[in-house]
């Protein structure tokens, strides 16, 4: 996703020797020769944490807003620049966002939320009936019956209150109506069964969702004051008084994960240090079989991470440090979950340890058991997300120091022990990875490079857009999501609970490195696959060729749409595979073509990512002409102009045929991908001639001989792309500026198996290229495509 951090990548000539000179004469050309020079070999190619509303009675927290629904929620996948390590929040306690495909919704937690089973009063066990959740049963009720309804509701029901804005916020949360909730908070804790069965975990989320929507939409819900915080200690105080919230239960986790978060939403970090510290005495690794409680011992990092921008908490470790205690208690007591699926839970507690380092008034207090933590963990190995961990706090606060825990210089002592191979992929692409085998390499770059070809072919674009200078991008491999989520963080500033993150910066900028950073999937070895790759490789290219100036700039309208559509579309078109999840939405028919160009970021992930493609492949093959207006207003960054061109020009004049397309889209028309982008044939008069942003099909040649094309490139072109495709045989492809190409003569050359190659000319000098195709074995029906 090319989107801001949240704030918001295989032969010699025969008898056709003597016509081809002939035609060469004729029209001004060198005659194709059968032997020449052997040129240099070119690289052949084929194809979230909470934080507190603003309140009368409390500062706001300057970090993140508080939590959203999901204990999975996933941050953004691109960002503009590194974020400091104080921005960076702990690990999450699912690993869901780095393997799930985009537009896919958060995975359900392995152990259902209890408050799914029964409704409150209700038989345990008995799964509850789907219900509808409607919005003015919260906004039209006060006191009792608004307790009622909250606990007879589903969490899911529950969760679609973060969404509210206007005045269904203010009917829904206005401070009355959360000082209710908590007083229920309250009550319901002096009885709490430790399950679901009484409306707990209902209560909680509403209260924290309340804090949510204040904190986005304070005018319309208006402030809070003593009235809610003297409520929401009441409730709390209660909550964690009760002896069954500390069962060691899903039934319980549930209600106890949500509390521990809402601690930290409500603001009330020091009041409830107590807690944190009675969590991580009391766990031990039973709790690995309960989903919820590995949560609510997680959830503790949030406060604590949250809790340096309280001003009452820092006084509060300052008064009585145990908190930092406990911190090192939990980090080196429980080494022995590094490499297990617990790890995040000791590297946590080693990095909110470290976090402390920034008050000089506990930094001697710090100092020595972060230095104990660091020797007990090594740069790379099992114990590498406790190290890293501890070692970017202390090279963020602590930096003057560096020598006592051995981390001067971190960044670069990370690159030499994980990033240990640069493999240079062409002009501009190049690939730092951890482990990947020379075939690996290859095959990526194959792919990339193949991508481009595909992208201008599509895009038909003229080169970069106006003061772009993202000449150039690394791709940053790790090992695994695990290895990711270890390294990336304090190598490059990224959040790391996503599918990859590519960091665009100020394309205008000298200097400015364009960066995606991935890792294997490992989960579907022996396969070998980067994760996102071809989608976030997308966002490059199209930020460089087909969207002006900088990310920001490129949403001042809803251009999402776009965005995330057109990668999706790339990805999966490049690839040839289907996307069956897209075609399930087709068959749903549930948005308008015109309502899909109203899409941001702040619509769910099924809108944005498999609608998008939908948007997208529609435009694209069925109203080119169209995209071709829209592109050329974003590439001159006339933002307003293509907006007014979708919404009034297009506007729903195509609604009618969209709906007749995406019934036979999920009829199976749409079913599967084609690595052909569509594409204008060349019209010139010789039937050798190619041109800009054209194809010529039909070629063919006997086994050993050759189909020979050219082309005129006018001056000032940055880059040619040359593309074979489809037909029958074993083409090789070939390129010279200097004259006919062949086995024996050539400037770069694509071999290997099949037909699909691509070669990519950067900078090409003014005048005429060659291109030639060499029958390995006979070929028919392949397709040549230039591109500048």
């Amino acid at each position: 996703m090319r989107k801001s951090p949240v704030r918001r990548f295989r032969r010699s000539l025969g008898a056709a020797v003597p016509l081809a000179l002939a035609l060469a004469l004729a029209v001004g050309l060198p005659a194709q020769q059968a032997g020449a020079r052997t040129a240099t070999t070119a690289s052949a190619a084929s194809p979230a944490s909470a934080a507190p509303a603003p309140s009368a009675h409390g500062a706001r927290h300057t970090g993140a807003p508080p939590a959203a629904q999901s204990a999975t929620t996933a941050t953004g996948h691109t960002g503009r620049g590194r974020l400091k390590a104080s921005e960076l929040p702990p690990l999450a306690a699912s690993d869901d966002n780095l393997k799930k495909p985009y537009g896919e919704t958060a995975k359900p937690p392995a152990r259902p939320s209890k408050s799914m089973e029964t409704a409150a009063g209700g038989t345990p066990g008995k799964k509850r009936a789907a219900a509808t959740c409607d919005v003015s049963a919260f906004t039209t009720r006060t006191g009792s019956a608004l307790v009622r309804q909250i606990q007879a509701s589903t969490t899911d029901c529950v969760n679609t209150l973060f969404n509210l804005t206007g005045d269904d916020a203010r009917g829904a949360f206005r401070e009355a109506q959360m000082a209710t909730v908590a007083d229920a908070l309250r009550d319901g804790s002096a009885a709490y069964p430790g399950d679901a069965s009484t409306g707990m975990p209902q209560t909680v989320l509403y209260l924290r969702a309340g804090y949510y929507v204040q904190y986005y939409n304070a005018d319309a819900v208006g402030p809070y004051g003593s009235t809610l915080r003297t409520a929401i200690r009441g409730g709390l105080d209660a909550f964690f008084a009760s002896a069954h919230s500390r069962d060691v239960t899903d039934a319980n986790g549930e209600t106890l994960a949500e509390a521990v978060t809402l601690i930290d939403s409500a603001e009330e970090n020091a009041r409830y240090v107590y807690v944190l510290e009675r969590l991580l005495a009391d766990y031990d690794t039973s709790w690995n079989a309960s989903w919820w409680m590995l949560n609510a011992v997680n959830n503790v990092y949030t406060v604590t991470f949250r809790g340096h921008q309280v001003p009452e908490f820092v006084t509060a470790v300052e008064a009585d440090p145990s908190l930092i205690d406990s911190l090192y208690r939990f980090a080196s007591g429980h080494l022995a979950l590094l490499g297990t699926d617990q790890s995040y839970l000791t590297s946590n507690a080693g990095r909110e340890l470290g976090r402390f380092l920034q008050h000089a008034s506990l930094r001697s207090k710090v100092q020595p058991l972060a230095v104990d933590l660091l020797h007990a963990g090594s740069i790379t190995g099992a114990t590498a997300p406790l190290w890293v961990g501890v070692a970017e706090m202390t090279d963020y606060y602590d930096r003057a120091n560096c020598s006592v825990y051995g981390t001067c210089d971190l960044a670069a002592q990370l690159t030499r022990a994980v990033l240990t191979t640069t493999y240079p992929c062409s002009s501009s692409i190049t690939i730092k990875a951890q482990q990947m085998t020379s075939a690996e390499l290859a095959a990526t770059c194959s792919s990339l490079r193949g991508q481009d070809a595909y992208f201008h072919g599509v895009v038909k674009d003229k080169g970069p857009v106006a003061d772009d200078r993202n000449s150039t991008i690394e791709v940053v491999v790790y090992d695994s999501s695990a290895d990711y989520q270890t390294y990336a963080g304090a190598m490059y500033g990224i959040d790391t609970n996503n599918g990859g993150m590519y960091l665009e910066g100020d394309p205008a900028a000298a200097g400015n490195q364009p960066r995606f950073v991935a890792y294997e999937a490992e989960w579907l070895r022996p396969d070998f696959q980067i994760w996102n790759l071809n989608h976030e490789y997308t966002h490059y290219l199209d930020g460089r060729f087909d969207m002006y100036g900088d990310f920001d700039a490129g949403v001042t309208t809803p251009t999402v749409w776009w965005i995330e559509g057109f990668a999706e579309y790339v990805s999966y078109s490049y690839r040839g595979v289907p996307y069956p999840e897209a075609m399930d939405e087709a068959g749903r028919g549930t948005y308008a073509l015109s309502t899909l160009f109203d899409t941001t970021y702040d619509n769910d992930t099924t809108r944005v990512y498999r609608w998008g493609y939908l948007a997208v492949r529609y435009m694209l093959e069925h109203h080119p002409s169209d995209m071709a207006t829209v592109l050329g207003d974003y590439r001159a960054g006339d933002w307003n102009a293509a907006r007014s061109y979708l919404t009034g020009t297009v506007g729903t004049r195509y609604d009618s045929d969209w709906r007749t397309w995406l019934a036979s889209c999920a009829a199976g028309s749409c079913s599967g991908g084609t690595t052909t982008p569509p594409a204008t044939q060349c019209t010139g008069t010789d039937a050798r001639e190619l041109g800009q942003n054209c194809a010529r099909a039909g070629q063919s040649a006997t086994t050993g001989n050759y189909a020979y094309l050219y082309l005129r490139v006018p001056a000032g072109t940055s880059r040619l792309t040359i593309t074979t495709s489809g037909g029958t045989g074993d083409a090789d492809l070939y390129y010279s500026a200097d004259g006919w190409a062949g086995t024996g003569s050539y400037t770069q050359r694509a071999t290997g198996p099949g037909n699909g190659h691509t070669l990519t000319v950067d900078n090409p000098p003014a005048g005429t290229h060659y291109i030639s195709l060499y029958a390995v074995d006979g070929f028919n029906g392949v397709s040549v495509a230039t591109a500048y």
